[in-house]
């Protein structure tokens, strides 16, 4: 399985999908235009990824500084599938903020009450 490195852009995070280390990052604000289309395809590798690999653990960090209405969606797709596959993979999730980003703190903190099954740590940089 081939890794997935996307650059940052004004628009859009830098995600990292490492294979290999079972490392998944998200990490910037996330606007884009077209948030299926952008994040179709790492939705697809991840799929893939808890589909075919068994790691020992598996990290995510996700360090979302800001994100609108429509990425916010996308993320709760994401902890869906994390949800779905945690029984049988040790996900270690990372929610990182800035301890001046209100909003930040409080997106992480939704995600740790709507996700009660995950082990979702909040870790101020």
């Amino acid at each position: 399985m081939e890794n997935l490195n996307i650059e940052k852009t004004e628009y859009t995070p830098k995600i990292v999908l490492n294979a290999e280390e079972g490392l998944i990052e998200f990490k910037g604000d996330s606007f884009p235009e077209n948030t299926y289309d952008f994040y179709k395809p790492i939705m697809e590798w991840l799929k893939e990824y808890f589909d075919s690999n068994k790691k020992d653990k598996t990290t995510i960090n996700m360090e979302i500084n800001y994100f609108n209405s429509s990425s916010s969606q996308l993320f709760f797709d994401l902890f869906d599938l994390f949800e779905e596959v945690s029984e049988d993979n040790n996900l270690q999730i990372n929610w990182i903020y800035d301890e001046k980003n209100d909003s930040a703190e409080e997106a992480g903190e939704d995600f740790v009450e709507e996700f009660e099954t995950l082990n979702i740590n909040m870790i101020i940089k």
